[in-house]
């Protein structure tokens, strides 16, 4: 089993502080949580930056990954490493990550920039259902939304500066292979977690 935090944003986005370097330093010091996806607005360049620093350290995954705005709210697609064509619309985010053989994720539903019930309308891998950055109701009422759609929740701390890291993160029963982490989420292999302490979804 690994432990990964599932939404991070470094200073490759906009509005955030977070640099590349000082966030694999401290991934590799962390005590147990020792996988993480990048999940830029946008962009994948803070990916390509992680990735390359955290070659040196053997005990940790980097998970290639983008928070798209699209024109209906936020999507994160994780195991792609390329910005997806605009226009930027659900269906096409959807169409895309499938043919890449990525997941798309629901993220922060109830929250500012997300679907909220029109996630309803489309197929997802994944809902966020414990975000580090979101209200408790806004995190209960997507943990509904995902047992509504059938479908997994994880959880990522939507990290935008140094002290936000790790604050949530999913436990995801598979090896540290990117194949068998996106599996494993597929499959709802995972349990999402707060502070060191486990919750059943």
């Amino acid at each position: 089993m690994i432990k990964a935090d599932l939404h991070i944003h470094t200073l490759f986005s906009n509005d955030s502080s977070i640099h590349p370097k000082t966030l694999v330093e401290q991934l590799y010091a962390h005590p147990y949580i020792k996988a993480a996806a990048i999940t830029d607005h946008n962009t994948v360049k803070g990916f390509h930056k992680v990735r390359d620093l955290a070659a040196a350290y053997s005990d940790i995954t980097i998970i290639p990954g983008i928070e798209v705005t699209t024109v209906d709210g936020d999507l994160i697609i994780l195991g792609v490493a390329e910005v997806p064509p605009e226009p930027w619309t659900v269906g096409n985010v959807i169409d895309f990550a499938r043919d890449a053989g990525a997941l798309v994720i629901v993220p922060h539903p109830y929250r500012e920039y997300g679907l909220g019930d029109a996630a309803r309308n489309y197929r997802f891998d994944a809902v966020e259902v414990l975000n580090g950055g979101s209200a408790n109701q806004a995190n209960a009422m997507a943990e509904n939304l995902a047992r509504e759609l059938g479908i997994p929740g994880v959880a990522g701390s939507d990290a935008h500066k140094l002290e936000e890291l790790w604050s949530v993160y999913t436990e995801i029963q598979a090896s540290a292979s990117l194949d068998d982490i996106l599996e494993a989420i597929r499959k709802g292999l995972v349990r999402v977690a707060r502070f060191g302490k486990s919750i059943y979804f």
